[in-house]
């Protein structure tokens, strides 16, 4: 006599079925025990990704707003810093276990958060005036530096061409960009200072490291030549403070969101065909009135086709560089969307929120890649 199967419970049941060798997809199975014939809906949804899901919460490890996010250079594992004073780090992949919280860096919220492109480091920046350098495969804080005399609200690094140091740039309510020796040794003194004469939001180097963009309270990207040491023209176009800055893969554009809802794509170029500098001008990510330094970042696994800025209509905003067409309105979030970051292989973005939580989203791969 063979063993019989347990009954669905009342008012159906959902089942999901387990990937095969087959090309990457996800059978769902809704069926429905009201009625005596058993009738089901299967629906197919295409996987574009190696996520163990389309869309993946990660919460739990932070009591604050989430203000900054970041993959690794190699895309396997996400960073994200909050106000609560913390660092939680992150396997992007299954089982998507939390594998650290350091929660003695800083003595006030941390602002940004970047991974090292040399060594296992990682950079936090905060609202306690400082920089720290954090050992990952130890979890202690290789350095301190008290870089600022204000809040310091972005950091940036770059590898110095050719002589295999790493260099980290930092922007603050100062008014002042300062460049930093990075790694776990180095001197106290910044490399170079730069007098922007007003609080600066965000910071970015040039693909060859040679320039810093700024942006700064005054609604213009200064763009210093570290060389030079000293500001070599100024990009504008925003009626209201640029919130970020983000260098396309190809570094011929920067990514600038504001505080007036406007998304600048600018060429930075040698030898731009456009005087103004002014690539695109992208709308539907909208701002809101409480001034949050929203972070924007380009699609890595396509080359840079796409762009994605956060807004406060708790939704991220995906466009088409080329055609400036709106691809996505992402929802899942219950507060303002900080910021987005790109997985560097697959179609995969991040997202943080003001309701401390994030979530890993596939999408679907661009035309021709």
């Amino acid at each position: 006599m063979s063993k019989r199967g347990a009954s669905p419970p009342p008012g159906g049941a959902l089942i999901k079925r387990a990937r095969s060798n087959e090309p990457a997809q996800n059978q769902i199975a809704i069926s429905s025990s009201n009625d005596e014939r058993q009738q089901a809906l299967i629906r197919t949804v295409q996987r574009t990704s190696s996520l163990e899901a389309p869309i993946i919460s990660l919460s739990g490890s932070h009591s604050a707003e989430i203000l900054s996010c970041r993959f690794d250079p190699t895309g396997q594992n996400i960073a994200a810093c909050s106000a609560d004073r913390s660092v939680s780090l992150w396997r992007t992949y299954s089982p998507n276990e939390n594998y650290g919280l350091l929660s003695n860096l800083h003595k006030a919220p941390i602002l940004d958060v970047q991974w090292s492109l040399l060594s296992p480091v990682l950079y936090t920046v905060s609202a306690d005036q400082t920089l720290n350098v954090t050992d990952l495969t130890t979890g202690q804080r290789l350095r301190k530096l008290r870089s600022h005399r204000g809040i310091i609200n972005s950091l940036d690094r770059t590898m110095a061409g050719g002589a295999g140091v790493e260099l980290v740039a930092t922007g603050a309510d100062d008014g002042t960009v300062r460049v930093w020796e990075g790694g776990d040794e180095g001197p106290k003194a910044p490399v170079s200072v730069f007098e922007i004469g007003c609080p600066v939001t965000s910071v970015c180097w040039s693909a060859d490291g040679a320039n810093i963009y700024a942006s700064a309270l005054d609604n213009e990207i200064h763009v210093l030549d570290l060389r030079k040491n000293e500001q070599v023209y100024t990009l504008t176009g925003h009626t209201d403070t640029p919130t970020s800055l983000s260098l396309s893969p190809s570094g011929h554009f920067l990514l600038s969101p504001s505080l007036s809802s406007q998304t600048i794509i600018h060429d930075v170029r040698p030898f731009s065909p456009s005087p103004a500098r002014v690539h695109r001008i992208l709308m539907g990510a909208p701002a809101g009135f409480e001034n949050t330094l929203l972070r924007g970042a380009w699609s890595r696994d396509d080359g840079g086709r796409r762009v994605a800025v956060g807004g406060a209509d708790r939704t991220v905003c995906i466009w088409d560089v080329e055609s400036g067409k709106v691809l996505y309105k992402l929802p899942g979030h219950k507060g303002t969307v900080t910021s987005v970051d790109f997985h560097p292989k697959e179609p995969i973005i991040l997202t943080s929120s003001k309701d401390a939580t994030m979530l890993l989203g596939e999408i679907e791969p661009s035309i021709g890649v």
